[in-house]
């Protein structure tokens, strides 16, 4: 999946995004996305790299728990054909939930 295509999946989720992180400041309300490709597992063969796989992470943040939000978003990768692995975790210092999809693209 090219960037242009996670950008119109994302899209499709119906939530402001940034790639990496908002800029201090203008972060909006929760909820909304932050997406990055943290690192790439490539498929090599002859030495060089036969097919590239890129590490995908969504990150959603919510201030409260989005049982309906998350179905949503995990129709759309589901949509998309995409595997994903999920995890949780409250982040205390930002009052806020992150909900982590990784998947590879």
């Amino acid at each position: 999946m090219k960037h242009e295509e996670v950008m119109k999946m994302l899209e499709e989720m119906g939530l402001p995004f940034a790639y990496d992180h908002f800029v201090e400041g203008e972060s909006p309300e929760p909820p909304f996305f932050v997406f990055l490709y943290p690192k790439a597992d490539n498929f090599a063969a002859d030495g060089i790299v036969y097919f590239k796989i890129n590490q995908l992470d969504i990150e959603l943040y919510t201030d409260l728990k989005q049982p309906d939000l998350e179905e949503r978003i995990e129709a759309i990768l589901l949509k998309h054909e995409i595997f994903y692995a999920k995890s949780e975790v409250w982040i205390e210092s930002e009052k806020l939930y992150e909900v982590l999809y990784e998947m590879e693209v």
